[in-house]
């Protein structure tokens, strides 16, 4: 065999191994379960990140609604001690527009944090509904991997059994069986056969035993009549 049919042959035998991997149907479930796994734990991470990511907005949401409050607070405090006398008016218009200013501001980050931390929020929700349904997903196939290994475990069984069975020759055996019973057959014949051969010769044997010993006898009483006849002792 040369070396380019040896690994022909070799890479023949490969691709079929393939082929029977590929369509062993517990191989193919059980893979489908770790690739849906493994999209589950991409799926959890990211939704991690973005409920992280939201909890974090929202945090410096309720940051600057706090420095809204008190920029506003401390503009009311330099106005306050401006009518008092304890700062200059002028000063304290001038500081308190300028908390005002800063009140803004973080109003303007608060409105913008929340918009986002919706945002995050909302995809955080599309994202558990994946999860939610990945989980039951690879539940569901989970249990049909449970009943898909019970079938394919008695269908294997079938199987070897009906490929012993498909081996037995039927009509072989019936044949043989046949044969068989006409050599019984035969040797019950000869039995049969030789029996009576040897009746027949031992019936042969006795006809002439007793013809013999009729002989006999009739040439016994011939002899003592003629002895008789003559006067003399039998």
């Amino acid at each position: 065999m040369s070396i380019f049919q040896r690994l022909f042959n070799v890479g023949k035998a490969e691709v079929n191994s393939a082929i029977d991997k590929f369509e062993d149907p517990i191989k193919m479930t059980e893979q489908g379960i770790r690739d849906l796994k493994r999209d589950l734990n991409g799926a959890m991470t990211s939704l991690a990140e973005v409920k992280g990511q939201a909890i974090r907005l929202r945090k410096q949401a309720e940051d600057n609604k706090k420095a809204s409050a008190d920029w506003e607070r401390k503009a009311m405090i330099l106005i306050q001690q401006a009518q008092n006398g304890g700062l200059d008016s002028e000063e304290a218009d001038r500081l308190a527009t300028e908390a005002l200013n800063r009140k803004e501001e973080a109003e303007r980050r608060l409105a913008q944090f929340e918009q986002d931390a919706q945002a995050q929020e909302n995809m955080a929700t599309q994202l558990q509904s994946q999860v939610d349904k990945l989980k039951s997903t690879i539940a569901t196939h989970e249990n049909e991997l449970i009943s898909l290994r019970a079938r394919a475990k008695t269908a294997a069984a079938t199987k070897k059994i009906n490929k012993q069975l498909a081996k037995v020759d039927s009509s072989g055996t019936i044949a043989m069986l046949e044969r068989m019973k006409e050599r019984v057959e035969e040797d019950e014949s000869l039995s049969q056969a030789y029996g009576e051969m040897a009746d027949e010769a031992k019936s042969l044997d006795e006809e002439i035993d007793s013809a013999l010993s009729t002989a006999s006898s009739g040439s016994d009483q011939r002899l003592a009549a003629l002895k008789a006849k003559m006067g003399m002792d039998a």
